[in-house]
């Protein structure tokens, strides 16, 4: 029986969010990444002073990440619209904005 917690060494037990995927929502399950490696990022606020430089290097290099079978998953406490907020607000700057889970 999965204790829904997370452990040092064991696979991260499943969960299911709505994410800002290529600015649209969409419901996302970590166990679609299944068989990949997956580097997932928590961070407290999108838009904060320090986040967007993490937010922006992780997307910017998600090619690079994906060629060696991994993928780059953000989640912060913000809301899946303060997601979708923000992932405009950096590609309206020219900026990369990744996978975003509330």
């Amino acid at each position: 029986m999965a204790s829904g917690n997370a452990h040092i060494g064991k696979p991260a037990p499943d969960f299911t969010a709505t994410a800002v995927v290529d600015g649209a929502f969409k419901e996302v399950k970590l166990s679609d990444y299944r068989g990949k490696y997956v580097v997932l990022f928590f961070y407290p606020l999108d838009f904060t002073f320090v986040c967007p430089t993490e937010i922006i290097a992780f997307s910017n290099h998600a090619e690079d990440f994906r060629k060696l079978g991994c993928e780059v998953l953000g989640v912060s406490v913000d809301s899946q619209f303060t997601h979708l907020a923000w992932y405009g607000a950096v590609r309206g700057a020219g900026e990369g904005g990744g996978k975003l889970w509330g």
